[in-house]
């Protein structure tokens, strides 16, 4: 979201044509349990192909083909590509959002616009949210709207606190008015965390925390997620026992169409563009990189899985890289210049001041993703850069149709996921 944010009630459309004893104990699991009967009801048509199994997580990502999905912040990167994901497998598309943050915007690039119900609103306006939701009564939804940014979060912690934690209420409030909604995953952040300065990943079950307004929102956030699960959504013999309810904290997400203000990713791309040098605000913080697909599968994986069975998918999931790709700041400066070919960096020490505080390391432990859903990352670090130079590069030369090379992007990826699998 960020500043500049609006609140009218005008919706714009565009139409278009295995498990681990001691995991499950995180979250408090018991036996498993599965849907009620009675709890289905008109639903059962949505619900086709994705009943409950006792067995071990479905990967079949397929069952979402026909299947309403609502996205919020479609119009943001990792929402924009998730949106173009869904739409890619079959499903039907509803997007709740602000217009693009940024100019230009991966939402514009690839024309997604042209591929979904592009809905324009705040989420801050529940009236007009659960209007869109009862409107188009989607089986999932994907809340990614966020004021996201940590800098951006010390010059407007009002609004970062305000879109951030009451955005998500409004998003399980609706839900929790829903008759349609089985599926609902709210993606926080891997600064949620009380950061303690470890050298070890961050588990599901560690204290939330937050030194800067944006952590602290997030931390905020998964506080209410948890509420609402507990107190509207705890999966037993209610009507609601359907409607499972899920976080998702990802580490730093790096992909092509990511143009947001004091990212470094984009800030490389700016600089480099324009034949100017990067500059490097804090080049040896150690961060988890991540390329966007690898959490978005694993956000996939448990959507489809947290409606087979609510009681083992519910509740707060990581979705970090594997150790090998905690670098440096440097460090992925250095091979972005190496995959564009050219290219250098000053670095600009941080002003010491509060608003500039960032951590010196942070990392998820994503064993409880690993075990229950057996997601794991596919990408290496220098994958991962050079997938998202690589877009970068076709945006630049003009040569490609983003939307057509962001899907061959994503059939990439999954053809290394099944390459991976089969050695």
């Amino acid at each position: 979201m960020g500043k500049g944010t609006t609140r009218g009630i005008v919706i714009r459309e565009s139409a278009h044509g295995v498990q681990a004893r001691w995991v499950l104990v995180w979250n408090g699991f018991g036996k498993r349990q599965g849907f009620s009967r009675g709890a289905m009801g008109s639903r059962q048509g949505e619900m086709e192909g994705m009943a409950m199994s006792s067995s071990g997580p479905t990967k079949d990502l397929s069952v979402l083909e026909g299947k309403t999905v609502l996205v919020t912040g479609h119009t943001g990167f990792k929402g924009g590509w998730l949106s173009l994901w869904l739409d890619a497998l079959g499903a039907r598309v509803v997007g709740y959002s602000l217009d693009p943050p940024t100019t230009p915007s991966f939402f514009e690039a690839t024309h997604l616009s042209t591929k979904m119900r592009d809905l324009r609103n705040d989420i801050l306006d529940l009236g007009s949210l659960r209007h869109a939701i009862m409107k188009y009564n989607p089986i999932m939804v994907f809340h990614l709207a966020a004021q996201s940014l940590v800098l951006e979060s010390y010059e407007s912690p009002a609004v970062t606190f305000n879109t951030n934690v009451m955005g998500t209420v409004n998003v399980l409030e609706a839900v929790r008015k829903s008759t349609s909604v089985r599926a609902c995953i709210c993606v926080t952040s891997d600064k949620c965390y009380e950061n303690r300065g470890w050298v070890w990943g961050y588990r599901e079950i560690d204290p939330m925390g937050g030194y800067d307004p944006y952590s602290g929102s997030k931390g905020a956030a998964e506080l209410a997620i948890a509420s609402y699960r507990n107190s509207y959504f705890e999966p037993k013999s209610s009507a609601k026992a359907a409607v499972a309810i899920s976080s998702a904290r990802a580490g730093n997400v790096v992909g092509g169409g990511d143009w947001a203000k004091d990212r470094i990713v984009p800030d490389c791309y700016r600089a480099l563009i324009s034949n100017r040098r990067i500059l490097l605000r804090n080049p040896d913080t150690v961060r988890p990189w991540q390329f966007v697909l690898e959490p978005l599968y694993g956000y996939l994986l448990l959507a489809i899985n947290m409606i087979r069975n609510p009681t083992i998918y519910s509740g707060a999931w990581n979705f970090g890289p594997d150790r090998q790709n905690h670098l440096t700041v440097k460090d992925l400066v250095k091979e972005v210049v190496a995959n564009w070919g050219s290219g250098n960096w000053n670095e600009r020490r941080s002003r010491g001041r509060n608003c500039c505080h960032e951590a010196k390391a942070l990392a998820l432990d994503s064993s409880k993703a690993n075990d229950i859903l057996q997601w794991a990352p596919v990408y290496s670090f220098k994958e991962s850069i050079k997938e998202t130079v690589d877009w970068y590069r076709a945006y630049a030369d003009e040569t490609e149709d983003m939307h057509r090379f962001t899907r061959k992007q994503i059939n990439a990826y999954l053809n290394r996921m099944k390459s991976k699998a089969e050695t």
